[in-house]
């Protein structure tokens, strides 16, 4: 049972979301012949003041 982990900035719409894991899902059931019900997505959002990028906080850029 494949699972993805997608870290991201909030901000993108349930909409988004739901074209994104589509597609996704679509892609990987054809690349790792498996049935699309065995495949999970996890979307986690981290706000930029919890994401470091160089040393230093992408919300102090």
């Amino acid at each position: 049972m494949p699972i993805l982990y997608l870290e991201m900035h909030p901000g993108r719409t349930l909409e988004q979301k739901r074209a994104f894991v589509s597609e996704v899902t679509r892609v990987s059931v054809e690349t790792l012949a498996c049935p699309p019900d065995s495949l999970q997505i996890v979307i986690t959002e981290v706000p930029r003041e919890h994401w470091a990028k160089a040393g230093k906080l992408l919300s102090d850029s």
